[in-house]
C-alpha cells in the first residue's frame, strides 16, 4: 500500500457499522436494480464441468481453480471465473421473453489476480443477463441501460448518507459517455491506466466504451475475451464496440475506480470475427458455442457488478479487505495494521 493510500485514512464507520452499511448495500441494490431492468433473481453455480466453453476466460490467460469429482470418475470441474456465459445459457434455457432478464449473486476464484488494495483471489458481483430483440444491438439500448445502473448507485449512495451522515455522496448527477477510441485521442501519450484516470477525474463517472478491440494505435485499450462481449461491431458513433466499463472518481484512493464490465454480447456473426481476430475458432466446437452458432441462444445485454467494489466506494473504503473476508499475505495484513486499516 501507498502513503497517498493511507496518510491520515480514518475510516468513518466502525467496523459494526461497516458489516450494516454492507447488508443494506448487498440487500437494496440488486432489488432496485432489478426493478429499473426488470431482472428476476435465479440460483447459480460455484463450480461447473471444464470443456463446455461456458466458464469465461476474462483476459484469456488466467487459470481457473480446477478440481476432480470423485463420483464422476475423477471427471475435471473449474471454479467460476464469472458466469457471462453461463447467464445467456440459462436465459436461453428458461425462454424468457426480450425486455426480460435475470441476476445472481456471483462467487468466484482467480488465483491469478495480483493483489492490490482492489484486487484479491475472492470476488463477488451481481451477474445480470436480459434477453434483447436483435434490433436492440446498438449504442443507444447500450447507453439507456448504463443510465439505469448508475441511477441505481447514485440511490443507493444517497440512501447511505440518511442514514450515516459522514458518507457525502461524491458521485456527479450523470455518467459521461465515450469510447476508448476517444479517450486515447485525448491523451495519445498515455497508458490506458493514465488515461482511465484522467477521464474519471474529469467527469466523475465515465462509460468507457469499445474494450477488447484494437484502437488506432494498435492496441486495445484492455483485453477482453472473445465470446461474450461484442467489441468487434461497428457503433452509430463510428467506432467499434457495444460493451464498456463503468468507471468512477475514487477520492480515497485518488484514481479511476471500475465498478463494472458489461456489453451486448456476441451475436454469430461478432463471434466468428472475435473468434478469427483472438486465434480462437477452435472453441467453434464447444457446446456454448456450437450453440451461439447455431442461433440457439437468444440476444442478450448483460454485465457484472462488483460487490466489494461497490461496497468499498459507497463506504469510502481504502482497502477491499475492509468489505470482503478474503486470504491476503502477511506482509499486506502488517500493512494494514501499521496503518489502522482493519480487514474483515
Amino acid at each position: 500500500m501507498t502513503s497517498t493510500q493511507t496518510q491520515g485514512y480514518q475510516s468513518i464507520l466502525d467496523r459494526r457499522a461497516t458489516e450494516a452499511a454492507i447488508d443494506y448495500i448487498k440487500t437494496s441494490f440488486p432489488k432496485r436494480l432489478s426493478e429499473k431492468l426488470n431482472l428476476f433473481k435465479v440460483s447459480c453455480p460455484v463450480a461447473i464441468i471444464d470443456g463446455t466453453g461456458i466458464n469465461d476466460d476474462l483476459n484469456g490467460i488466467e487459470r481457473p481453480v480446477r478440481f476432480p469429482i470423485k463420483n464422476q470418475g475423477d471427471k475435471s470441474a473449474v471454479v467460476v471465473h464469472s458466469l457471462a456465459k453461463w447467464k445467456r445459457w440459462t436465459l436461453s434455457q428458461l425462454s424468457f421473453p426480450k425486455g426480460e432478464g435475470i441476476i445472481t449473486d456471483m462467487r468466484a476464484l482467480r488465483p491469478d489476480e495480483d493483489y492490490s488494495p482492489i484486487h484479491s483471489l475472492y470476488v463477488d458481483q451481481w451477474d445480470w443477463e436480459k434477453s434483447i430483440d436483435a434490433n436492440d444491438r446498438n449504442l443507444n439500448y447500450l447507453k439507456r441501460t448504463v443510465e439505469s445502473i448508475y441511477e441505481t448507485i447514485k440511490e443507493i449512495e444517497v440512501s447511505l448518507f440518511e442514514q450515516y451522515q459522514g458518507l457525502i455522496p461524491t458521485l456527479p448527477e450523470k455518467i459521461h459517455m465515450m469510447h476508448s477510441e476517444e479517450l486515447l485521442q485525448d491523451y495519445p501519450n498515455a497508458t490506458p491506466k493514465e488515461r482511465e484516470y484522467e477521464a474519471a477525474k474529469k467527469y466523475g463517472a465515465v462509460f468507457l466504451m469499445g474494450i477488447g478491440g484494437k484502437l488506432s494505435n494498435g492496441d486495445a485499450h484492455d483485453g477482453r475475451a472473445p465470446d461474450y462481449d461484442d467489441w468487434s461491431s461497428q457503433n452509430a458513433d463510428g467506432y467499434f464496440g457495444l460493451n464498456g466499463d463503468i468507471l468512477v472518481w475514487n477520492p480515497v484512493l485518488q484514481n479511476s475506480f471500475e465498478l463494472s464490465s458489461m456489453g451486448i454480447r456476441v451475436n454469430a456473426e461478432s463471434l466468428i470475427n472475435q473468434l478469427e481476430i483472438a486465434n480462437a475458432t477452435s472453441r467453434k466446437t464447444l457446446l456454448f458455442h456450437k450453440s451461439l452458432l447455431e442461433r440457439k441462444l437468444t440476444e442478450s445485454i448483460g454485465g457484472g457488478i462488483g460487490q466489494s467494489r461497490l461496497c468499498m466506494f459507497l463506504l469510502q473504503k481504502t482497502h477491499i479487505g475492509e468489505v470482503q473476508a478474503g486470504i491476503w499475505p502477511e506482509e499486506i495484513i502488517t500493512s494494514c495494521k501499521e496503518n489502522g486499516i482493519d480487514l474483515i
